[in-house]
């Protein structure tokens, strides 16, 4: 799985650790993804990976919860 939310296209980043000595070491900022249930506009439903915040804004549909029989 790509480390890429399908929506916004948002990216690992890179940076240091800064030790206390001031010492820098890489390091990678991971985005949040999650796999979310999304309905596309032609009713068929897929699992994407998004970021926390495409999903916190509304960017995708959801489908209705099933029913348990």
């Amino acid at each position: 799985m790509s480390r890429k939310c399908e929506h916004c296209g948002k990216t690992p980043q890179t940076g240091h650790h800064v030790s206390h000595s001031n010492i820098k070491t890489n390091r990678r900022f991971n985005p949040n993804l999650q796999s979310v249930r999304h309905q596309t506009p032609d009713g068929r439903v897929r699992r994407i990976t998004l970021c926390t915040r495409c999903i916190r804004s509304g960017a995708v549909v959801k489908p209705l919860a099933r029913k348990q029989a």
